[in-house]
């Protein structure tokens, strides 16, 4: 096929939808045979997004259930992009062909996680997910997949399990902003020796841990991690990435504003890790006017949060988490390696 059919973002996978992009379209064309800026990647396994998992839980009463769902999902779509979420994921394989104008700089023979979503990533599964139960956002599949000339991956690193690095790369873009946006914070209060008050709502998640430690790196002067039960309190303290640790349900707005306020807030710098919906009153209310809020969410409801900070009347600035920023796999690493108490939080959570 010559490259004048193809289009690095991937349009010419798009199945029927003319000027619709992957991420967007319903379907797309799973062929295995690559355009020539294209790589395709052996699957070895899967990490479905916790927001789509924690919805597949709710609706599928077993394992077998929940694999059934998934299954049904990449045959339909030829992808991997849950109906009611919108959202996916991300894999890690070895790369078993490039194609000859591939700009992404992988070799055959690498052991690559993709750090572009499952929903815009053409995906087949090969092997009916035989061994995965059903239970646990990572998923060990066998099949192929293909990334565009505009996609995005890293080489696996050597020292860290492939089942960490391919959590932390799942959320590598979380940190990589917290800390981008709490630099920015401190350059526009020149002449202050304090930096930001930062809140994590989530802070004893994947993205929630790796955001306090970041927020912390760029020179927070208080962190504040909110997390819904004691349990969760208990680990986040004993991991020692926040200066305050509060127990709070996100869902409930005077809650959230007043545990935030009872730790030093209310935050100049929010950030939004949680996957459950409902969230949005509280995170504007637990933060200062002028202040900003990060959604790393997909259960976010964006008009909720624009129309709520309306109508509360409240000056802040709202951030959408796109999950890439340059350098966002290697900074998100090397927070693990340098912090014993995130590698401890992600590996007591349910991989």
């Amino acid at each position: 096929m010559s490259a004048e059919n193809s289009d690095p973002t991937g349009l010419h996978r798009v199945v029927g939808e003319p000027g619709v992009l992957p991420q967007a379209a319903e379907r797309l064309d799973t062929r295995r045979e690559l355009w020539p800026d294209e790589v395709r990647i052996r699957v070895e396994r899967l990490n479905l997004d916790a927001a789509s998992y924690r919805q597949l839980e709710r609706t599928h009463v077993d394992g077998a259930a929940i694999r059934q769902a998934v299954l049904d999902i990449v045959a339909a779509r030829g992808k991997m992009q849950n109906p009611e979420t919108g959202s996916g994921g991300m894999l890690i394989g070895t790369v078993e062909e490039v194609g000859p104008a591939s700009p992404l700089g992988l070799s055959v023979g690498d052991r690559v996680a993709t750090l572009v979503s499952l929903t815009l990533t053409p995906l087949v599964v090969e092997d009916g997910l035989a061994g995965w139960d059903g239970r646990g956002e990572q998923v060990p599949a066998d099949g192929y997949a293909v990334l565009f000339g505009r996609s995005v991956a890293a080489v696996l690193p050597p020292d860290l399990p492939d089942d960490l690095a391919l959590a932390v790369m799942d959320v590598c873009g979380a940190p990589a902003l917290t800390r981008r946006v709490v630099t920015d914070h401190r350059v526009r209060q020149p002449g202050t020796s304090n930096g930001p008050v930062v809140a994590v709502i989530g802070g004893g998640g994947k993205s929630g841990s790796l955001s306090l430690a970041a927020a912390r790196d760029a020179g927070a002067a208080r962190t504040v991690g909110v997390v819904p039960t004691e349990e969760e309190a208990r680990r986040l303290e004993k991991a020692g990435l926040a200066d305050a640790v509060v127990v709070a349900d996100a869902r409930d707005p005077l809650a959230l504003r007043d545990a935030v306020a009872g730790a030093g807030g209310p935050a100049d710098v929010t950030v939004v890790c949680v996957d459950v919906p409902g969230c949005e009153g509280g995170a504007i209310l637990a933060t200062a006017d002028r202040g900003t809020i990060v959604f790393f969410s997909m259960a976010t409801s964006f008009s909720a949060a624009a129309l709520g900070a309306e109508g509360l009347a409240a000056d802040v600035t709202m951030l959408v988490g796109n999950g890439y920023a340059p350098g966002h796999a290697d900074y998100a690493l090397d927070l693990v390696r340098a912090h014993d108490g995130v590698r401890e939080l992600f590996a007591g959570r349910d991989r």
